[in-house]
C-alpha cells in the first residue's frame, strides 16, 4: 500500500512515516524541507518529493509522481503566537495558508486517487479545533480543519473512501511548547493514525481524540 504523508519532515509526520514503513507500507514523503525529507526517505525506504503544500500546482505534481495512493495523511500545520496583537501579520497569512488551504489542497488533489483505490484520508487537527484558545489564530485554523474533515467524510460517503480526523492534545513536537510535565510524543499520535488505518475496510473511525493523561482540558 502507498502511504502519502503531506507534512512529513518532522514531528507527527516523520513518526508516522517510520511506523507506516515498519508496517510494510510504501511511504511517499512531502514537505518543504528537502534535506529532512531525503534523510527520512533513506531511513524508511520511501520516496521524498519536496512540496510546498500551499502551491496547488506543486501538490498536483506530488500526486502525479506518487501514482497509486492508498492512504493520505494530511498533516501539514504550523503554530503562531497567541494574542491578536502578537506575531507578524504576514506570518499569520502563512499559518492560514498552511493549516487550512494546505489541507484543502491535499484533499482536492488526492480525491480521485483515493476514490480509485477506495483508500483512506487521515487529517491532523487538534483539541484546539474543538475548544477555542484565548487569542489563538492557530486554534481558529484547527476549527476549520475539524469542519473540513467532516465535510470531506460526507463528500466521500458511498465511494468506499474512509476519513479519520486525529485531534491530539498536548504533543511535544517542533515549534510547540507546553507547560505540562509529561506530554504526548509524536510516536503516540502515529500509533493512533496506524490504528485507524489498520481497521478492515467496512470500519471507518471518523475521529480520534488523544490527550496526555495529565491534561485537564
Amino acid at each position: 500500500m502507498v502511504f502519502l504523508i503531506a507534512g512529513a519532515s518532522s514531528g507527527i509526520g516523520a513518526a508516522t512515516a517510520r511506523q507506516a514503513a515498519d508496517a510494510g507500507h510504501q511511504v511517499v514523503l512531502a514537505a518543504r524541507s528537502a534535506d529532512k525529507l531525503e534523510a527520512l526517505a533513506s531511513e524508511t525506504g520511501g520516496r521524498a518529493i519536496p512540496t510546498d503544500l500551499t502551491d496547488y500546482g506543486q501538490v498536483e505534481r506530488l500526486v502525479e509522481q506518487a501514482g497509486r495512493i492508498d492512504v493520505v495523511f494530511a498533516n501539514a500545520g504550523v503554530g503562531f503566537p497567541r494574542g491578536f496583537t502578537e506575531g507578524d501579520p504576514e506570518e499569520a497569512k502563512r499559518v492560514v495558508l498552511t493549516n487550512v488551504y494546505g489541507i484543502y489542497a491535499t484533499i482536492r488533489a488526492t480525491a480521485s486517487a483515493l476514490r480509485e483505490s477506495k483508500g483512506h484520508l487521515v487529517i491532523t487537527s487538534s483539541i484546539a479545533g474543538r475548544r477555542a484558545l484565548k487569542g489563538s489564530l492557530y486554534s481558529a485554523t484547527k476549527f476549520a480543519v475539524t469542519g473540513m474533515a467532516e465535510a470531506a467524510r460526507q463528500d466521500f460517503n458511498g465511494t468506499g473512501v474512509r476519513t479519520t480526523l486525529i485531534s491530539p492534545g498536548m504533543v511535544e513536537t517542533p515549534g510547540f511548547r507546553h507547560d505540562l510535565e509529561e506530554t504526548l510524543t509524536a510516536e503516540d499520535i502515529a500509533r493512533a493514525v496506524m490504528f485507524a488505518v489498520a481497521q478492515p475496510p467496512h470500519v471507518d473511525i471518523n475521529e480520534i481524540m488523544v490527550r496526555p493523561t495529565a491534561q485537564d482540558s
